[in-house]
């Protein structure tokens, strides 16, 4: 049995926040019934690249869910999404604030008929606040919440991490919510007697609580984090070295004894024995010629040799991973993380495993990602609308 076995979730939004919850959801055992729009469904479906025709981003994100598609426009469409969010023990929705409301699905009237609902509301600035009607996406979050400025060399323009990490930080977050808010409902009268409750994540709030000391740094001292390019500003040595090969690997030596044990191995004796660089404080203020030190050795030998000779030092150290890296690391496939993957069309992809790992009740892959649609008649026909009505709702363009 699943950890989330028996958990009813209503997937409402699109592209990445909302359906990440989904799928993480999903992924550990939750019925997920994603909704879509008619004839285009989730832009995520054409996101990057396709394979037959669909995305492969999409056989991730979607796995164990089922697709119904239904115009959520139309009357007819949000009566539907009424009934099924009636069944349903959690709803995610990343649509701007008063979306829902505009519809007549807002959370009081939607607990009407389900008092024990847990309604996850993912928007870029939050439901409430001078900012909650502008339209925000995860880039912007990351701007916002103070990411942005840290990531990048000092003096140039802010670089983006090479994911929607804005986005993915929103669901994890939402995540978090959902269960904490399931807790409680549960803990108080369960299921039938218990009271949900309304989770309000905004993207960029999601960001700023990741962002470590940034804030007490500027209230205690003034202080502006700046970027620092691949260092760890204030900790040393801890930075991205480059290679006899043209690699690039990363050394954290910044413990006091494994400094001393990193600067035997590349042959700097005198520097791990220097009294004034015993401890952090006093690497901080020479780390330039530490780092100095430290890349004129890692570009003498290939990265492979770096890393055997940290190893052998038991310092942490790694190479900088592509996908190529990953996908032939023994290590990934050792712990179940490169799952092989049947799309809808009979297709073999590889994808990203379960986390986090649940030693007893672990997750795994109960389904492709779906079709739009694909699931339209089964779903309908679970809250009682005949083959009859489908059909005619599909002639009127309501479901598909």
């Amino acid at each position: 049995m699943h950890a989330l076995e028996g958990l009813k979730v209503v997937e409402m939004g699109q592209l990445i926040a909302g359906p990440f919850v989904g799928k993480t959801l999903g992924d550990f055992g939750a019925e997920v019934i994603k909704i879509e729009t008619p004839g285009s469904g989730d832009p995520l479906r054409r996101w990057r690249l396709l394979q037959d025709g669909t995305s492969v981003w999409w056989q991730v994100q979607s796995r164990n869910k089922r697709s119904v598609a239904i115009d959520l426009r139309s009357a007819e469409g949000q009566g539907l999404a009424k009934r099924l969010i009636a069944r349903a023990d959690v709803l995610v929705e990343n649509f701007r604030p008063g979306t829902l409301e505009a519809w007549g699905m807002g959370y009081n009237e939607l607990s009407k008929d389900n008092p024990g609902l847990v309604m996850l509301r993912i928007s870029g600035y939050g439901q409430t606040g001078p900012y909650r009607d502008l339209p925000g996406f995860g880039a912007i979050a990351e701007a916002m919440g103070g990411l942005r400025h840290l990531t990048g060399e000092p003096g140039r323009v802010p670089v983006r991490c090479g994911v929607s990490i804005g986005d993915t930080l929103a669901a994890l977050h939402g995540t978090i919510g959902v269960l904490t808010a399931l807790h409680h409902r549960n803990a108080n009268g369960g299921r039938q007697g218990g009271k949900g409750q309304v989770i309000d994540v905004a993207l960029h709030e999601a960001v700023f609580n990741v962002m470590e000391s940034l804030l007490p740094e500027y209230s205690a001292f003034g202080a502006v984090r700046e970027p620092a390019g691949s260092a760890l500003p204030g900790i040393a040595p801890s930075n991205a070295y480059r290679c006899a090969d043209d690699a690039v690997v990363l050394i954290a030596g910044n413990g006091d004894s494994i400094f001393r044990r990193l600067m035997g191995a590349i042959g700097r004796d005198d520097l791990g024995a220097d009294p004034s660089l015993a401890d952090n404080a006093g690497r901080v203020q020479r780390v330039a010629e530490i780092d100095a030190a430290i890349e004129a050795w890692t570009l003498r030998h290939p990265a492979a040799e770096v890393l055997a000779r940290l190893i052998e030092a038991e310092v942490p150290a790694g190479r900088v991973y592509t996908a190529k890296d990953i996908a032939e690391d023994p290590h990934y496939r050792a712990r179940d993380m490169l799952l092989t993957q049947k799309t809808r069309d009979g297709a073999e992809l590889e994808v990203p495993g379960i986390v986090p790992k649940l030693l007893a009740t672990p997750g795994g892959v109960r389904s492709p990602a779906p079709k739009l649609g694909d699931d339209t008649d089964a779903v309908l026909a679970e809250i009682g609308v005949s083959g009859a009505e489908i059909a005619a709702l599909r002639a009127r363009g309501v479901v598909a």
